[in-house]
């Protein structure tokens, strides 16, 4: 018989190289010793879920729910009006209405309105959702100094009275006959989730998404955003929040959440969210620790009469001195992530007004502007 020699080497030669190259793997640790480990294997990091303890409680339950039944072209606008019945509603039954304006950007603005609340304590709010956008302050496309001026744009109007976040409906006894003289609908959940809907299907892929609001739309950008994140996951987010950032009397705001059905937004974990001090701070440090993308400006007048001494009587001194310290803490606690635009005075909101008005030596134009080239300009300004 024949004996083979691979690649010309000898029997004896390979067996005696086998059997060394079975010694040196064992010696190196590679061989069926029984102490040794598996080759480790580097697992992804998977990133948990921004929000995703309110999801659980129901915030989003109204995504993707509604349609709009007609939309109309005018003046370089799209109306989008939603039916009545059980979905987008305003205040008295007035139908809900939004309108997008495409200006083929990269970037998109959302804007969502301002106009009072309805509770038990206070009941003084826009009623209707006039759609039409006002030329003024970022809402200007002619306005050299708005940097928004050529940004895609979502404005929401506000007719709930319920900061866009509310989701009941109710009866009034106006003059205790014992009989229902209105019947009143606050499904600001209902109308935010529809127009977030609508601003998801005209823009699917922006590359920067800002969330503004003036006064109660202020308070809303808070409800805003994580419905904003769950359409946008991967998307940068700044949220400018004018004049609505949550500074009331002990109680207010866990009052009116919970007269609105609205508790579903603040996370069970959260315990101090609505009741530390009466404030909104501990609901915004948790938005900022849930969402790593986040950037947060807050805006508002040291001694804003319409909510110091209107929206919740606390008047002037204490206003000034609690709106400081909450602002403060907040930033400390997110460095670099959370600024504040707080000049001295009365006055109440500044995105639709001049963009030229100052704090600490800038412009409202030049501080938002700074915050969306995350530039190190962007600080936090006062007087």
């Amino acid at each position: 018989m024949r004996v083979v020699k691979p690649f010309g080497v000898p029997v004896a030669a390979l067996a005696l190289l086998l059997s060394l190259a079975v010694l040196l793997v064992q010696c190196s640790g590679g061989g069926g010793g029984g102490d040794v480990s598996p080759p480790i294997t580097q697992q992804p990091v998977v990133e948990p879920e921004p929000f995703a303890e309110i999801f659980r409680q129901g915030i989003a339950q109204y995504q993707g729910v509604y349609s709009p039944m007609l939309a109309e072209s005018d003046s370089g606008h799209i109306t989008h009006t939603f039916g009545a019945g059980n979905g987008p509603l305003c205040f008295e039954g007035d139908e809900y209405k939004l309108s997008t304006r495409d200006m083929g950007s990269q970037d998109l603005l959302i804007f969502l309105q301002g106009g009072g609340a309805c509770w038990s304590d206070i009941c003084s709010c826009k009623i209707d959702a006039n759609h039409d956008v006002p030329h003024q302050g970022i809402l200007d496309p002619e306005s050299p100094q708005n940097p928004f001026k050529a940004w895609n744009m979502v404005f929401l109007p506000y007719c709930d009275g319920s900061h866009f976040a509310g989701d009941r409906d109710f009866d009034v006894d106006d003059d205790d006959d014992g009989a229902f003289d209105h019947h009143h609908y606050q499904r600001g959940l209902k109308n935010l989730s529809a127009g977030l809907d609508v601003a998801a299907k005209a823009f699917p892929a922006p590359r920067r998404v800002v969330i503004a609001g003036v006064s109660a739309g202020g308070f809303a950008t808070a409800y805003a955003l994580p419905l904003v994140r769950r359409l946008y996951p991967d998307v940068r987010i700044y949220v400018i929040n004018d004049s609505g950032v949550g500074v009331l009397p002990p109680g207010i705001m866990g009052k009116m959440l919970s007269e609105w059905n609205a508790e579903k937004f603040i996370p069970s974990s959260c315990l101090d969210c609505t009741t530390q001090d009466g404030h909104f701070s501990n609901y915004y440090r948790w938005q900022l620790s849930e969402d790593p993308r986040l950037r947060l400006g807050m805006m508002s007048y040291t001694r804003d009469t319409v909510i110091a001494d209107g929206f919740s009587d606390m008047g002037g001194d204490l206003f000034e001195q609690v709106l400081a310290t909450e602002m403060a803490g907040i930033e400390e606690a997110y460095p670099g992530r959370m600024h504040y635009f707080m000049p001295s005075g009365t006055f109440h909101t500044f995105l639709l007004g001049s963009l030229q008005v100052t704090a600490g030596g800038m412009t409202v134009a030049e501080w938002i502007a700074a915050m969306l080239d995350d530039s190190p300009e962007w600080t936090s300004k006062s007087d």
